[in-house]
């Protein structure tokens, strides 16, 4: 390995650093625990812990940060969306965030097809400013809705399009480059970038022209080839893939390609991934825009994919649908010899479903089958595409061989493959493994003329093992060349040349060895609290600033833009306070204050248990949290007034006349807020002066239902004690479906209020009174009208009840409205209402119980037109709380009220949830109605 700089240990006085970049930048220095614990971990396997991070507002700012970190010899880590699978977004020194204000699309030219953008742009944003041009750019990586064009430039991204537009580079016209110190460079072809570059170039021509191997996804390295004379110079190409090494993105100048007009998807199904390996490189003569790939055991559910075992994504293009149509026709019979089945998708709906699969996969492909770990590493080799079925057989023998598993996927007509492997990294003998396991699998890669990168860069994973690709010579000149863009080795040391040890700073080293004592069964990680921490790789879909129809995470990530209130800035406190002393920054465990801050302002809305890939559960990891950080100490006074409103609720009602009456008065209503810790913005919802059980006692005495099996309905608190017509709607609906409705119990309570403020305790007792007060007979299906509740039943009560049948029981037995007239009165017809809706699925639903009985029952009612996604922001007690108005409110400026306000005349609102009824009416003074309802008047209306 070459000699040269060693990284710098970092400063020995933080604080003076601080001072000094605080004084010199106009953006923000953070030294605190949060920032920096945000920040220890990219979506690789490596944690590293910086000493503070600046967050930039121009250029100017990076030459100053750079130029005070220098004086202070501290490494310095250019960072953008933090996705970065090989560990380059991490370092020991100074992190900047380029993604907080540097992300302007400066200027977009639609007749020369350029554009000039800021390192923190995102590419969506860049392709959303092309879009109305017909222009777009081409390197589309799967996290294309968060990852940053300066964070694509450093690792050289490419993307599922790159068979038809090529990698980062090829995208690249020109950069403005500061380097360590905070001197600048424009890089455009011809250029001669730093000193002595050129000189270096020449005295080794012939070992650049015969030194690379020649395929579309060679990313691993430095592109020094590109600074040969006969490819022009062109130190802009060189510069892309240099994973932060070499100094810091300010402005780049980017090419845009022709967008199509329209698309069609031709999907091609095969016997197994290496048929369908084999069989992509015939598919590229007829140019699509695509021609990815992925096996059977990447799809977890049924996905309206065509028989096979393996299937190829061929995307292709045209001025019209019937074009595009007829290119994706060409495309099937092409394969028609060797494809088992093929299906043409041209519905946009269609090819989203079928992409999202696919983008996922990052994600999905963390947890095996059988849910057992999965981790990054050797995530993205590449071959030539010739060679990729007889590389995909061999890799699969390696595997085998090191008794490891893996569901390799990718851009097969590229001869790239990703791919998430079950290495144990825990234990020494695991660690051990994944070593040898790694210096295997470079090899194989480098006898199938491959490259050990071939998208997602080198960083600390795989640049070690460069000489097997490159030879010891001209891994040398990699050195010498960073030395003359970094003579001091302040640009992310440790990363391409020198590189750190690929088994070095491991995120898990810091983790305890044994479980944590938790209340939570979490049946998915083996009962192990760090294992669903684990769950966060870091692909940061949570990031993603504008939500894509009906999903949900992360709605206070939307409305902060900050990392912390992310569901993987969450994480990784969590992570850190796992680690404790081990990890020297949250020392403190369940009583740290930075993870109370985080999780103040998670909503618990149970997106990210089904929007995130790998299934984190921030709403069940805040509730533990909130367990035992305040166990045995006094709560904020919200937790006592909201975390309770079942038993207060129950006390209440029979004063409801005067109660109500007492908070029309404003002073009252003030001082009860005040002492209650619910923001002085909230309304009181009125109490109802007849619980939903009185009436349907009353009900049933005045007209019984009709015979037949009975139809069990859960007085939920909020039904019962709060919005009692929702319940009467729905005994009119059921009554219309042919069946008699009874409570399914006296006094019953789901928990929801309890678990949501971390009172776990409490919610336990409560389940278990709950659980012995039922009525019917084990398993008869059970009604729940409030969604929040049902979700609560079907998650929460078995998992902190895991030894009770019971509660499996309970579980396994809900039902909303539309999932039991679709199973238990099939036949029934509804109302024809023939109307357009709007409104919002409750996030809970979306997230836990699914709306797909919800859309079939609507459509059969005639009742047309989509729900928005996103949360409503009132999300249970969390909009009531003090100190989250603002939260809640931009969470339901985000899309429901919008949607709320562009509906026609006529439209009804949709509303299953009392948290976005109440949210609706305070807000935007509309009144939203379950769906209950509006069949129920369709009932009534259509009676003699």
């Amino acid at each position: 390995m070459a000699s040269g700089p060693a990284p710098h240990p970092g400063t020995r006085a933080p604080a003076a650093l601080a001072r000094e970049l605080r004084a010199a930048v106009r953006g923000e220095v953070a030294f605190d625990a949060t920032a920096r614990a945000l920040t220890t971990m990219d979506a690789s396997n490596y944690r590293r812990v910086p000493l503070g991070v600046v967050a930039p507002r121009d250029a100017a700012d990076i030459a100053a940060a750079l130029a005070v970190c220098r004086a202070h010899g501290v490494p310095v880590v250019p960072r953008g969306g933090g996705t970065s699978i090989a560990g380059q977004a991490t370092g020991t020194g100074v992190v900047l965030d380029l993604t907080r204000h540097l992300r302007s699309v400066v200027e977009l030219d639609p007749a020369s097809r350029t554009a000039v953008v800021q390192p923190g742009t995102v590419l969506d944003d860049l392709r959303a400013a092309a879009a109305p041009h017909g222009l777009t750019f081409g390197p589309d990586p799967s996290t294309h809705s968060r990852c940053t064009l300066g964070g694509m430039i450093g690792n050289n991204s490419c993307g599922s399009h790159s068979v038809a537009w090529g990698t980062t580079a090829d995208n690249v016209h020109a950069l403005t480059v500061a380097r360590y110190g905070g001197d600048t460079l424009r890089l455009e072809r011809g250029a001669p970038g730093p000193p002595g570059v050129r000189e270096l170039v020449a005295a080794h021509l012939a070992l650049l022209r015969t030194g690379f191997p020649a395929l579309p996804r060679r990313i691993s390295g430095y592109a020094l080839d590109a600074l040969l004379p006969e490819n022009g110079p062109d130190p802009a190409r060189a510069f892309c893939g240099s994973e932060g090494t070499l100094g810091v993105v300010t402005e780049a100048t980017v090419r845009l390609v022709e967008a199509p007009a329209a698309r069609a998807l031709a999907v091609l199904g095969y016997a197994d991934e290496s048929a369908a390996a084999e069989a992509a490189p015939g598919l590229l003569p007829y140019h699509p825009l695509t021609v990815e790939g992925m096996a059977a055991d990447l799809v977890r559910e049924p996905a309206g994919l065509p028989r096979g075992g393996a299937w190829l994504f061929a995307e292709t293009g045209g001025a019209t649908p019937a074009e595009a149509r007829a290119h994706a026709e060409r495309l099937v019979r092409a394969a028609s010899a060797d494809a088992v089945d093929t299906a043409v998708v041209t519905e946009p709906a269609g090819q989203r479903a079928l992409w999202r699969i696919r983008e996922d996969a990052a994600g999905t492909a963390t947890r095996m089958p059988d849910s057992s770990e999965a981790w990054p590493g050797w995530e993205d080799c590449a071959v030539p595409p010739a060679r990729l079925g007889g590389y995909l057989r061999d890799f699969r023998a390696l595997l085998g061989l090191h008794g490891l598993r893996g569901t390799p996927y990718g851009h097969f007509g590229d001869g790239c493959i990703h791919v998430r492997i079950d290495f144990d990294l825990l234990t020494r003998e695991g660690v051990a493994r994944f070593r040898r396991f790694s210096e295997d699998l470079a090899a194989l890669v480098v006898a199938h003329g491959g490259s050990l990168s071939g998208e997602h860069g080198d960083g600390q994973a795989r640049a070690e093992l460069l000489p097997k690709m490159y030879g010891d010579e001209l891994v040398a000149l990699f050195a010498r060349f960073k030395d003359l863009w970094d003579p001091e080795g302040g640009m992310n040391p440790g990363i391409l040349a020198r590189p750190a040890r690929l088994d070095d700073n491991l995120r898990f080293d810091v983790l305890p060895r044994r479980p944590v004592d938790v209340a939570f069964g979490y049946p998915h990680d083996g009962g192990d609290f760090s294992a669903a921490v684990r769950r966060c790789v870091g692909v940061a879909k949570c990031r993603t600033e504008k939500a894509a129809g009906p999903s949900v995470m992360c709605p206070s990530f939307r409305a902060t833009g900050e990392e912390a209130h992310s569901t993987r800035g969450r994480a990784r406190l969590l992570h850190e306070m796992l680690a404790g002393d081990a990890g020297g920054l949250i020392t403190d465990g369940w009583r740290s204050t930075e993870v109370r801050d985080a999780l103040d302002l998670c909503l618990s809305c149970k997106g990210c248990r089904s929007d995130c890939p790998v299934g984190v559960d921030m709403a069940t990891y805040k509730a533990e949290f909130l367990h035992h950080h305040y166990r045995r100490r006094p709560r904020p006074a919200s937790h006592y007034a909201l975390g309770r409103l079942p038993l207060w609720l129950r006390l209440a009602v029979p004063l409801a006349g005067p109660l109500n009456a007492l908070a029309r008065v404003r002073p009252l209503a003030a001082l009860a807020k005040r002492l209650a810790g619910i923001a002085p913005e909230r309304g009181i919802p009125p109490l109802a002066r007849e619980t939903f059980t009185q009436w349907l006692d009353r009900h049933r005495g005045a007209r019984p239902g009709p015979g037949g099996r009975p139809a069990l309905l859960w007085p939920d608190t909020f039904t019962e004690y709060l919005t009692p017509g929702v319940g009467r709607a729905a005994v009119t609906v059921l009554e219309a479906a042919g069946r008699q409705v009874l409570p399914a119990g006296q006094g019953l309570c789901c928990g929801l209020t309890y678990v949501s403020t971390g009172q776990l305790d409490l919610a336990r007792r409560v389940m278990r009174r709950t659980l012995g007060r039922l009525g019917g007979t084990p398993g008869d299906p059970v009604i729940v009208l409030e969604p929040s509740c049902a979700a609560t039943l079907r998650t929460d009560l078995p998992e902190l009840l895991p030894d009770d049948p019971r509660a499996a029981r309970l579980a396994a037995s809900v039902h909303t409205l539309a999932q039991y007239l679709e199973a238990y009165a099939p036949d029934w017809q509804p109302p024809r209402l023939d109307r357009p809706v709007t409104g919002q699925t409750h996030c809970h639903q979306h997230a836990v119980l699914g709306d797909a009985a919800e859309r079939r029952l609507r459509e059969r009612a005639g009742l047309t037109g989509e729900l928005a996604g996103g949360c409503c922001g009132l999300a249970g007690n969390f909009g009531y709380e003090r100190g989250h108005w603002d939260v809640s409110v931009a969470c339901a400026e985000d899309q429901l009220l919008p949607a709320v306000r562009d509906a026609a005349p006529g439209t009804e609102i949709l509303a299953d949830g009392f948290s976005c009824r109440t949210q609706l009416d305070q807000l935007g003074g509309v009144r939203g109605r379950h769906l209950a309802e509006l069949l129920a008047e369709g009932l009534e209306e259509g009676r003699p």
